[in-house]
């Protein structure tokens, strides 16, 4: 793998890292739907998806589905929410995310190397779906956790 693609990966995942640490002392605004936003990020991916020089097997669809699916689950189990002393709600400060996240990069950079024997538009392909199995899930489950606790909170409010 080249240098370029190696800061490339070193500076977003610093970025995620940084962007979550952050949000462990900010309070989330709103009814939670900024959960959500970064959904819209992978519609441009989908575009990628109906190239016809994507051509996969649908068992290679379903394999990299499934594979994002089940990288989804640490995230998933270790994004909580919780109302502190101010009544705002924020994410739980949670080591066990960062770990999952940091995993969950070197895996995939594992799996780059591990696939290059792959044609590259089918490479991409795979991880767009990979990537797709594992945020789509990840996401849609913190929300219905956020509204959880923001249902909750609003009731004790009451």
């Amino acid at each position: 793998m080249n240098p370029q693609t190696i800061t490339i990966l070193i500076v977003v995942a610093g970025l995620v890292i940084w962007r979550r640490r952050n949000s462990m002392y900010r309070p989330i605004k709103g009814n939670g739907r900024r959960i959500l936003i970064p959904l819209i990020f992978l519609l441009p991916a989908f575009s990628l998806l109906f190239n016809p020089e994507f051509q996969l097997p649908a068992s290679e669809w379903a394999a990299a589905v499934v594979a994002g699916l089940l990288l989804s689950i640490p995230l998933i189990l270790t994004t909580n929410y919780e109302v502190r002393g101010d009544g705002q709600i924020y994410a739980k400060k949670s080591i066990g995310f960062m770990i999952s996240f940091v995993g969950l990069l070197l895996l995939r950079l594992f799996m780059r190397d591990y696939l290059s024997d792959l044609d590259p538009n089918e490479l991409s392909a795979i991880f767009i779906l990979v990537a797709v199995g594992y945020v789509i899930p990840w996401r849609v489950a913190s929300y219905i956790k956020f509204r959880t606790v923001y249902t909750g909170n609003m009731q004790v409010a009451e």
